[in-house]
């Protein structure tokens, strides 16, 4: 099956106006995605999709490959499926444009996953352990069943460990009580009975199903929690999933941007 990385990218950001070309160890934020992306052994090419000429160009300049889309798109996966509508590949791998710690193992675990003809969507997941994740919202959670496959996705702790939350005053004592204090530090927990779940944000997509999904309504559950991921689910689809040991670092804020920086820096 014949694979494409399609990397969406939108100039206009609320809390972080252009972002995509801001500067990171010296390159547009951009061309971090991009280059790594293009070191997927299982994907043919790679594309920047933007409704920016600024983007656009700047995309070519480093040597890159770009299409310019509409700038009515309210997701990004709309943006990318505009792209793969005029494309042949039989996969279809978003990457966001704002997570240059994109591994190019991640996108082919992603692409292999849809080698089960049973899997409409492929995605990733890390084991948890940082205990904070937990409770944060920010950090979507994912239940799968024994094949991998995802029952539900929820920015609330899921599964939900009915015997350490539902003691009072709440979630964050239980989880000091279970993984260790404050003051001694959290003990690790990998090694540790609590076993939860975080989806990592990266999907690859069989054609059909990418340019259907852009053309149907949003669902209530996407609509309640904000997930877009739960429009397949509910439309009777299955996402598969695999577990990573690669972590990513969105860049949402111009804070981000700094922690990544320094992220580099440390690991140099």
């Amino acid at each position: 099956m014949a694979a494409i990385v399609i990397i969406p990218a939108r100039y206009d950001s609320t809390r972080f106006p252009g972002k995509p070309l801001s500067l990171l160890k010296g390159k547009p934020l951009i061309q971090h995605v991009y280059e790594n992306s293009k070191g997927a052994r299982l994907a043919e090419d790679v594309i920047v999709a933007t409704d920016s000429e600024t983007i656009f160009e700047k995309v070519l300049f480093f040597g890159g490959r770009a299409a310019m889309t509409s700038a009515v798109h309210p997701s990004g996966t709309d943006r990318i499926a505009e792209v793969a509508a005029s494309l042949g590949h039989d996969i279809v791998v978003n990457v966001q444009g704002d997570e240059p710690l994109i591994r190019p193992q991640m996108i082919d675990d992603v692409i292999e996953l849809l080698e089960d003809s049973r899997a409409s969507v492929g995605t990733l997941v890390k084991r948890i352990s940082k205990p904070e994740e937990i409770a944060d919202p920010n950090v979507v959670k994912a239940v799968l069943d024994k094949e991998g496959f995802a029952l539900y996705f929820s920015r609330s702790p899921i599964p939900y460990h009915r015997d350490l939350f539902c003691q009072k005053p709440g979630i964050e004592d239980a989880l000091t009580n279970v993984v260790g204090g404050a003051a001694s530090g959290f003990q690790d927990l990998q090694t540790s009975r609590l076993c939860m779940f975080k989806h990592i944000g990266i999907y690859s997509y069989r054609r059909e199903v990418l340019l259907l999904l852009s053309k149907m309504e949003q669902t209530e559950l996407e609509k309640t929690e904000k997930l877009e991921q739960l429009r397949v689910l509910e439309n009777g689809m299955r996402i598969r999933a695999k577990e990573t040991n690669f972590e990513t670092c969105g860049v949402d804020t111009p804070e981000d941007l700094k922690r990544v920086e320094q992220w580099l820096s440390s690991s140099l």
